[in-house]
């Protein structure tokens, strides 16, 4: 698991757009941490009347009067806006913009002057100025100016700020886990993503699929491009076909206007379908043709589309097993199977459960403006012995469970997990075997223990399979899997059941 992280990753465009668009509205220093400037005259007066106009909306102000005393405070802090007068007795305003370009290369440089000419102007502007005055300043104009270097500022720490928080969830570096499995993930990963290789990653339900996805594509090349998603069991079968290709206006009932699909939009940028096996083979067949030729035709169109975007492809199912049942195109399996990644199970990495479980526990107190709360060794112990069936996704939301059921306390009890973790083992009802002398068929024994679960929840929920494979805590495809191989003919499924 990785903590949920470079700043251009698209699939956060949206998100950025929005702060980009907050922070343009922003026409004074006013945001959280005033924005730092510098004043550099030798006329005194004139200095501290900018200074004074300046503080009055808002910046945080430091004057200098004299170019050198200027230039050495470049160094001593992180100015973010500069204004400084063209021509004084030590250095020139010229001087000033080199040395802030040097030290502090972000910083946005204002040149003022009373003695303006064309050339001066063109010369300050071609070294990086971000502005030219004439003196006497209009202090409006003066502001005006000023609160548009600091705008330019406000959009580089919220980009500064989303870059740091995509590293932390997507970034190498906040991959949790300590596990020789997890250090083998991550080394695979630094050398999988640089490259253009379609990748298959493999794993049960809720180990982290989609975001393993979303880490190749923010470590790629095409991180500034779209991550696109699309997820083959959430989206009915009568759609699929528009939504991953496209259609044309008209293609059929409700298509009231063209739309681009995923392929399209994915251009330049990484695609990722998740449960791939889950596609009907029409869609197989049509998906394998898309990667073979790197076109599509939309619903409707018979006009072939190109399309450049690197695949990232993931199911909770053997594959392997699916082409030799016949259920899964052995062509697109090949297709897709050229990196392979499998993820490790939660139960295959217990040693990474405190770890996982503290960062949860962080995270949520983070997000609830809770204080910060500690494991008890009875809870971690809960949370160690417990299988997890549903991974990483299951743990976290038992944390998260655990840190709402604290209340006002620092210490999380075992008690204040769900009751699947918490209660003792000997709680749970275990049919009593009888051992004879000449031993057991443990794998009998298992599979009849197996098959009496699975009636009883069945019988529960009244045949309904989705529920049932919920009371179990498996997905309902897993479920399916055991009926076929145990033989157990499920009960007819009981509408009012279901209702």
């Amino acid at each position: 698991m990785w903590a949920l992280g470079s700043s251009a990753c698209p699939f956060f465009a949206e998100r950025r757009s929005r702060i980009i668009a907050h922070m343009s509205t922003k026409t004074t220093a006013a945001a959280a941490a005033p924005i730092k400037v510098l004043v550099i005259d030798d006329e005194a007066a004139h200095a501290d009347a900018v200074a004074d106009s300046l503080a009055r909306v808002g910046y945080d102000c430091t004057v200098a009067t004299t170019a050198m005393d200027g230039i050495a405070m470049l160094g001593r802090d992180s100015y973010e806006v500069i204004v400084t007068d063209l021509r004084m007795r030590d250095a020139s305003g010229m001087d000033v913009l080199l040395q802030a370009k040097q030290i502090l290369p972000d910083a946005e440089v204002i040149v003022v002057t009373g003695h303006g000419t064309v050339q001066s102007a063109v010369e300050a502007m071609q070294q990086g100025a971000f502005n030219y005055l004439l003196k006497p300043l209009d202090l409006k104009q003066l502001r005006a100016v000023v609160d548009n270097a600091a705008r330019n500022q406000h959009l580089r720490r919220a980009n500064a700020e989303l870059s740091r928080r995509l590293d932390e969830k997507f970034g190498f570096e906040g991959i949790i886990g300590t596990s020789p499995a997890m250090q083998d993930l991550v080394d695979r990963l630094r050398r999988i993503a640089p490259t253009d290789a379609t990748v298959l990653i493999q794993g049960e339900t809720g180990t982290g699929k989609e975001l393993i996805a979303r880490t190749i594509h923010h470590n790629s090349p095409r991180a500034n491009e779209r991550f696109v998603a699309f997820n083959a069991a959430a989206i009915p079968e009568p759609l699929a076909e528009a939504e991953l290709f496209g259609h044309a206006k008209g293609a059929f009932t409700g298509a009231v206007q063209a739309r681009v699909g995923r392929f399209e939009l994915a251009h330049r940028g990484t695609l990722f379908i998740d449960e791939v096996a889950l596609m009907t083979m029409p869609m197989q067949a049509k998906l394998l043709r898309a990667l073979q030729e790197k076109e599509i035709e939309r619903v409707g169109e018979s006009k072939s589309i190109k399309f450049d975007a690197r695949i990232v492809a993931a199911s909770n199912l053997d594959l392997k097993k699916l082409v030799k049942d016949g259920t899964f195109r052995e062509d697109l399996y090949y297709r897709l199977h050229v990196i392979p990644i499998t993820l490790p199970s939660l139960r295959d990495r217990k040693e990474d459960i405190p770890l996982l479980a503290r960062h949860f526990v962080q995270k949520s107190c983070r997000n609830n403006n809770l204080p910060a709360r500690t494991l008890t060794q009875d809870a971690m112990r809960a949370l160690m012995n417990y299988s997890c069936p549903g991974n990483i996704r299951q743990l976290e939301n038992a944390v998260e469970h655990a840190v709402a059921m604290t209340g006002a306390g620092t210490e999380i009890q075992a008690r204040a997990l769900p009751e699947d973790i918490s209660a003792p083992a000997s709680s749970l009802l275990l049919p009593t075997v009888a051992i004879p002398d000449e031993g057991i068929n443990f794998t009998q024994v298992v599979s009849q223990l197996e098959r009496e679960l699975i009636v009883r929840c069945l019988e529960k929920t009244g045949g309904n399979k989705r529920q049932a494979a919920r009371l179990l805590q498996l997905s309902r495809t897993t479920l399916i899997d055991k009926l076929n191989r145990l033989n157990v003919a499920a009960p007819p499924e009981d509408i009012s059941a279901t209702a």
